[in-house]
């Protein structure tokens, strides 16, 4: 597959984000003075009315954001991933989970993507965070086209909503056309020697292995698991009944991401391989992303590799 086009998901979520205000005055932005980094200004440009810039104070944004929902609004809190899952992540807990409010958290920076800001702006953990709360829905979109599709399914679904985006460009690999459903794989392609399981900015490289593995004889099944809760437990079923051999790849810890969710269901099947690749429990460093994909192992060449030694 080529990839003509490169545009961060953050502006996939600021696109998306003003049509839905648009057509709904119940959708609201709850900001934490970071709407440049995560392209909420034409929101807040063109629906005023609809947004309010509570500060740099993350835990703030939860209580108002929970408290605007039980009013009937769709609240959805802009910050950067670190802030928008530790440091607010009791509020998150407490006030929208445990309650089931209609909060949505959208959040920028995931993952290394925040490169030269260094591992205090990495977050590596939120995914698995949020993964572990009761209630609560988590999604990666791949691009910007998934990102604006999801974006919309999270404010028609009730319930609280974590929403990860990147700071970097990502290559667009989906058209207008493409439907999303919350919780329901979208599988790129199909083969029968292993199965690559990708989310978010990751599911590029799970293409790129993809063909090259093709090119050695070798095919893959690629599915993009843009929610890894709830998990699309029957797509990750199928892989181990059909092939039995399985690669997942994330940018995001190895621990109680997208890898143990995978891990768990063939835990329970009691068959399968998995070979996780992702963060490899380690904080970042100030680097250029790439560079920090590559000191973890997130790359093409290592998805080929780990594929090749599964299947012996």
């Amino acid at each position: 597959m080529t990839f003509e086009k490169m545009i961060a998901t953050r502006d996939g979520f600021g696109d998306e984000i003003v049509e839905l205000g648009k057509e709904d005055k119940n959708v609201l932005v709850v900001d934490a003075d970071i709407g440049k980094s995560c392209k909420t200004g034409a929101f807040r440009k063109e629906l005023p009315e609809q947004y309010l810039n509570v500060g740099i104070a993350e835990q703030n944004c939860a209580g108002v954001a929970a408290g605007l929902a039980t009013c009937g609004k769709i609240p959805f809190v802009v910050t950067y991933a670190a802030f928008g899952s530790m440091r607010m992540c009791e509020m998150i807990r407490q006030e929208a989970c445990y309650p089931n409010l209609n909060v949505k958290v959208a959040c920028s920076h995931g993952g290394v993507t925040p490169a030269n800001d260094g591992a205090s702006h990495q977050s590596i953990e939120d995914m698995g965070i949020y993964r572990s709360i009761p209630n609560m829905t988590v999604i990666m979109p791949a691009d910007y086209w998934s990102t604006r599709k999801l974006v919309r399914a999270a404010a028609e679904k009730h319930g609280p909503v974590y929403l990860r985006f990147t700071r970097d460009k990502v290559p667009v690999i989906y058209d207008e056309n493409t439907e999303f459903v919350i919780g329901k794989a979208n599988q790129i392609r199909d083969g029968k020697d292993v199965a690559i399981i990708a989310n978010g900015d990751t599911v590029r490289l799970a293409i790129q292995a993809a063909e090259e593995l093709e090119a050695q004889g070798i095919t893959a099944r690629v599915l993009d698991m843009h929610t890894i809760k709830p998990l699309d437990v029957e797509a990750v079923q199928a892989c181990i009944d059909d092939i039995g051999a399985i690669v997942t790849v994330e940018d995001h810890n190895i621990m109680n991401g997208l890898g143990s969710a995978v891990c768990e269901v063939a835990a329970e099947a009691g068959r399968g391989k998995v070979k996780r690749i992702g963060i490899q429990d380690q904080f970042g460093q100030s680097a250029p992303y790439e560079r920090l994909l590559e000191m973890n192992g997130v790359t093409v060449e290592n998805i080929v590799a780990q594929a090749k030694t599964l299947i012996g």
